[in-house]
């Protein structure tokens, strides 16, 4: 892959003939033929040759001496091009291409496939094919033979295997983009944008790998965002209007108290960020969660809680939504005592340090029912309900392991119940979003009709249409591989040294996902159920990012 410009190159190499062997000396060529299948489509898509295609692209095909030009439209023009090697026109079209995955979201299967002609070349022992693709734009030039692929590339080329926190380190590049004169994080590939929350979680992991300028500029991109104490839950473009997220908020607390950690230093407070200061920000956030936010986010004076909208939490999925949570959910006011905390120790605030303790306080006594041995996910509410007269329900979930990470419980008992209790989510390289149990508190998805049973409400395959079948699986049962390294972080703080490489052998299985699937990346999700197909982002930023954090944190380093 190259950085410096949006084009892909393959290198073919035929090995040196071992002496003493069988093997085919290397003076003696072997001829290799090449022929390249294209799209013009976007990911959502389909190809259908009929449709136009199939009279329209053979005639933008233009024929060059070491490879072709492809331009189905004025503002995109495709170029492959192959050396050593000739190319010959000969177009043909292969039709009806299964696409199984698409098939399993309920999408259509199949696609049909334009090839122009064929590379044709003869390569003899320890020589090297390249063929490269590149999209060309008036910037771009006018290249027509590939160029070598970066010096980093050709070093690593004959590498047979990286350890994981190298090739998590390597990954989390991929995901940081321009966005005007700042920087931003491509949430996940091929689908996501870059998202508030999303990309405020992966500065941790950025932070931890010691990318610090990158970070400093992420954080102010999103800061800059702020308006009444709320963040853009996603970015389309230059449209920032939607901020349907009270968690996005919150982890910009988290992200600048591990930046000023990795730096000893609190100068980022003193940020400018479109005429005011980071610290500014952070003040805005709490004072406006405090009175209560234009989107709906406020804190119980009673309990000293925030209360939450409906899928406003990472859990959010719209119309229907799968998990509504609306009310009180655990890992919003493990966020909030963090928030709190941290500001406090920026201004050295005593009030907001004593509002932090009554979070802890509130959370250990509200959050803790008879006879259940985990933390409940969510007190149940409507605008305006206190906290104390919510309903709690019995969903066994890991957002629980964020108290136990971000320090809103204390009491070593109640962290080592979290982590025993959790067990029961852990799959392969994810963790589960709900324990296949039933449950007492009825947790419905209600779309045109009831969609799920709502006292067994665990989905464990996350596939088929979206609406009625991957949404009620989305956060109830599909297992997240962001959240599973949390687990280990978790075990490592309600247990101790004890437990370290317990956690870093259960961590480790994330090197069964980056070894599958879009090579040397995390997804999205897996399903619960076994054989825990991946699903989703071939490649989460997230599941990337925090995989490393923790693996640092294990690590000490």
């Amino acid at each position: 892959m190259h950085t410096d410009r949006n084009a892909v190159t393959l290198e073919i190499r035929r090995k040196r003939a071992q002496s003493g062997s069988n093997d085919l000396i290397d003076s003696t060529p072997i001829s290799m033929i090449l022929r390249p299948d294209i799209e013009d489509r976007s990911n959502h898509a389909q190809t259908k040759a009929y449709a136009g295609p199939e009279a329209a692209w053979i005639h933008s095909i233009t024929n060059e001496k070491h490879g072709f030009l492809f331009s189905p439209a004025s503002d995109r023009r495709l170029r492959i091009s192959c050396a050593p090697g000739t190319f010959t026109g000969e177009p043909e079209w292969s039709y009806m291409v299964a696409h199984p995955y698409d098939s399993n979201r309920g999408f259509e299967g199949s696609s049909d496939l334009f090839s122009p002609g064929y590379f044709a070349t003869d390569i003899a022992g320890n020589q090297t094919l390249t063929l490269q693709a590149e999209i060309i734009t008036e910037s771009t030039g006018a290249t027509t033979t590939p160029s070598p692929a970066t010096a980093q590339r050709k070093s690593e080329r004959n590498r047979e295997e990286f350890s994981l926190d190298e090739a998590m380190r390597n990954a989390m590049r991929s995901f940081i983009v321009k966005r005007d004169d700042l920087e931003t994080v491509i949430a996940g590939y091929p689908w996501f944008l870059d998202w508030g929350r999303d990309t405020l979680i992966c500065l941790r992991g950025l932070i931890a790998a010691g990318l610090i300028d990158e970070s400093t500029r992420i954080i102010r991109q999103f800061a800059r965002f702020e308006q009444g104490g709320t963040l853009p839950n996603m970015l389309r473009g230059s449209d920032a209007s939607n901020r349907d997220t009270s968690d996005a908020p919150l982890w910009l607390f988290v992200a600048c108290g591990d930046l000023m950690r990795a730096t000893n230093s609190r100068t980022l407070l003193d940020s400018d960020v479109g005429g005011r200061t980071i610290r500014d920000v952070l003040r805005s956030i709490v004072a406006s969660y405090i009175k209560g936010t234009p989107n709906g986010v406020a804190m119980d004076h009673k309990s000293g809680l925030v209360f939450s909208p409906s899928h406003f939490t990472w859990m959010d999925t719209n119309f229907p939504a799968g998990s509504p949570r609306q009310g009180y959910p655990i890992e919003i006011q493990a966020l909030w005592y963090s928030a709190l905390e941290t500001l406090a120790g920026a201004d050295s605030d005593a009030k907001m340090s004593d509002l932090a303790g009554r979070v802890r306080s509130s959370i250990v006594t509200l959050y803790r029912k008879d006879g259940q041995n985990h933390l409940c996910d969510c007190l149940h509410g409507t605008p305006g309900q206190s906290a104390k007269d919510a309903s709690p329900d019995d969903a066994l979930r890991p957002n629980q392991l964020l108290a136990v990470t971000l320090s809103a419980v204390s009491e070593l008992a109640l962290r080592q119940a979290v982590v025993s209790s959790c067990e029961e989510l852990l799959v392969p390289g994810a963790i589960r979003t709900l324990a296949d149990r039933p449950v007492k508190y009825a947790l419905p998805v209600m779309g045109s009709s009831l969609l799920n049973d709502p006292h067994n409400p665990y989905w464990g395959r996350y596939e088929g249409d979206e609406d009625t079948r991957r949404k009620p699986a989305y956060h109830n049962g599909t297992a997240w591989a962001w959240l599973a390294p949390s687990f280990s972080e978790a075990l490592h703080i309600a247990y101790g040294a004890t437990a370290r490489e317990t956690a870093l052998s259960i961590l480790s299985a994330g090197a069964q996902t980056a070894s599958r699937g879009c090579l040397g990346y995390i997804p999205e999700i897996v399903d619960g159920d076994a054989p825990h197909i991946l699903r989703g982002c071939g490649a989460q930023a997230w599941s990337v990012t925090e995989l490393y954090r923790v693996l640092a944190v294990l690590s000490a380093r």
